[in-house]
């Protein structure tokens, strides 16, 4: 293994230079100094790196640099290289700039120009740094491996949730020959797939969510029994509260069935979220809200089904599937919601085999050169739609609708009408999906006439509406006739409050009908669906949870 990588990057040829000559001259016997003059040429080098699976420990990039600066280029690599240390270097008039940075990219430091002596005023920062990342665990920096056949619903199960969890792995398939190699190295066949091979060697023959969970450094066990804040759910309501909840002091303790990001985290991109012009994936944006949860400490725990919510006298008791539980003072329930099932014959024998729900992003670079089928007319469909087609050779976008502009955001629109290769289908819906081993041709149906027609394709992927994971809710608090949360003022009828209130009080705003209790994001009846307003009521519920605590 290749020592680890030092990158500097600075368009002026003598800063450069001299950068890169201090820092070798310290440092060049243990770490690789790479140097670029561009935030592009830099990029570029880190992505090299990335593919041979080596590491950076730290990025010195100069703020004032054309077309890409200092921060945009730090902004993009830590997406690359999240556990290298990030160093701004700036004149002193940039000082402002680089205290920005601090909050846009995590910035670890920044340095003015010059720096000499670099003995007092270069290497000491670099020596604390290096010092941080050598200190900090780094799990993807071994290789943990899947193998499965290709059209296996079990097998897409594994690498969706390894995915959906940004654990690194590599995708090998049991009918070739190093697939194989693996399988015989672990006494096992085909028949046992999926098989993960872990960093440490362990191998797991079709292993469960929770198993694997453990064994790939997810947290599954809590660290107490008791907790300020429960929050229900990891999608972007529920991360907004633990990540202020942690910061300001609760102690907090996230529980999420599958994997943080929720639907959100599924996106390819999202181009309407505040702060983020250039757009930024759903995998991106949630794993900062992760590690920014955890910074502030609040705990993860994956793979945890809840299954039943009790009054304890002034706690709040959540049930696990395993039989254990959890209590807290309080608990905010941001469960999100899910996308509906596609009910026409065939399809639920071929889910996971052909047919998706939600991006599946692991598939789109097998969709190379074939048609995909997608149904919905939302932005998580028209954004799924724009990531396809940089892979496949033509995606078509099935609505029920005359069009996208009820339900699609303008933006998308623009850009769905400017990609060559989509192709929208207004009142056309999916009456049928037939094949052996995985998907094979549709059946679709025109609403206006009721003509029928056959189409070839091995890919469709459905977006439709939204239901509220809440059955698990039933007779604890009041739901909607859709299962969605009721909270706040809308539980009061004719200025009476809800059936088996205890309080002396009306219920806070995000309050749902059991005192202590509070729904935040998509799960919430009359919510806004939106990533920003799902944050902003993961932060407000904590807000109210503080109102609550303090009345107790």
């Amino acid at each position: 293994m290749a020592n680890p990588a030092i990158l500097t990057v600075d368009d002026d040829p003598a800063v450069s230079r001299a950068v890169a000559r201090d820092v070798r001259r310290r440092y060049g016997d243990r770490y690789r100094v790479v140097r670029a003059d561009s935030g592009e040429a830099a990029l570029a080098a880190l992505r090299e790196i990335k593919l041979r699976g080596e590491q950076v420990a730290v990025i010195l990039a100069d703020y004032r640099m054309p077309v890409m600066n200092g921060i945009q280029f730090l902004e993009s690599a830590m997406d690359l290289f999240p556990r290298a240390r990030r160093v701004l270097l700036t004149a002193y008039a940039d000082t402002d700039a680089a205290i920005d940075a601090i909050n846009i990219v995590d910035l670890d430091h920044y340095l003015l120009k010059p720096w000499d002596p670099p003995e007092e005023k270069l290497y000491p920062v670099l020596d604390n740094l290096l010092e941080v990342w050598a200190a900090t665990p780094d799990i993807s920096a071994t290789e943990t491996r899947v193998i499965g056949h290709r059209w296996s619903a079990p097998s897409f199960a594994v690498r969706d949730f390894l995915a959906r969890n940004l654990v690194p792995f590599r995708w090998l398939l049991a009918d070739e020959p190093e697939g194989g190699r693996l399988l015989a190295a672990a006494d096992l066949s085909p028949a046992d797939v999926p098989v993960v091979i872990t960093s440490d060697g362990k191998a797991l023959a079709m292993p469960s969510e929770s198993d694997l969970a453990s064994h790939v450094g997810l947290s599954t066990t809590p660290a107490s029994d008791f907790y300020d804040v429960i929050v229900v759910g990891a999608g972007p309501a529920g991360l907004g509260a633990a990540v202020y909840a942690a910061s300001e002091g609760l102690r907090t303790v996230l529980v999420e069935q599958r994997a943080t990001g929720g639907q959100a985290g599924q996106s390819s991109r999202i181009e309407n979220y505040l702060g983020f012009p250039e757009g930024v994936s759903g995998a991106q944006l949630t794993d900062r809200a992760r590690r920014q949860a955890l910074k502030f400490g609040a705990e993860i725990l994956s793979t945890r089904e809840v299954v039943g919510l009790e009054a304890a006298g002034t706690a709040r008791l959540l049930r696990f599937g395993d039989g254990t539980s959890l209590a807290a003072h309080a608990a905010v329930l941001a469960t999100g919601v899910a996308y509906r099932r596609l009910d026409a014959p065939g399809l639920s024998d071929l889910t996971g085999r052909g047919v998706f729900y939600g991006s599946a992003a692991t598939e789109a670079p097998s969709c190379s050169g074939e048609d995909v089928y997608i149904v919905g007319g939302a932005n998580s469909a028209g954004q799924a739609a724009l990531h396809f087609a940089r892979y496949a050779r033509r995606v078509h976008i099935l609505i029920r609708g005359a069009s996208l502009t009820s339900s699609m955001s303008r933006y998308l629109i623009e850009q769905v009408e400017r990609e060559p290769c989509i192709t929208v289908h207004p009142r056309t819906e999916v009456v049928g999906g037939y094949g052996d081993d995985h998907l094979e041709t549709l059946t679709l149906c025109d609403r206006s006439t009721g003509a029928t027609r056959t189409v070839k394709t091995s890919w469709l992927f459905v977006f439709i509406g939204a239901e509220p994971r809440t059955n698990w809710l039933e007779g604890v608090v009041s739901r909607d006739e859709r299962g969605f949360i009721v909270t706040g003022p809308a539980l009061l009828r004719d200025g009476q409050r809800p059936a088996g209130w205890s309080l002396p009080r009306d219920p806070y705003h995000l309050e749902s009908s059991l005192p202590g209790v509070f729904a935040a994001g998509d799960v919430r009846a009359d919510s806004v669906k939106r990533v920003a307003s799902a944050v902003g009521e993961g932060a407000m519920a904590v807000t109210v949870v503080h109102r609550y605590l303090e009345a107790q």
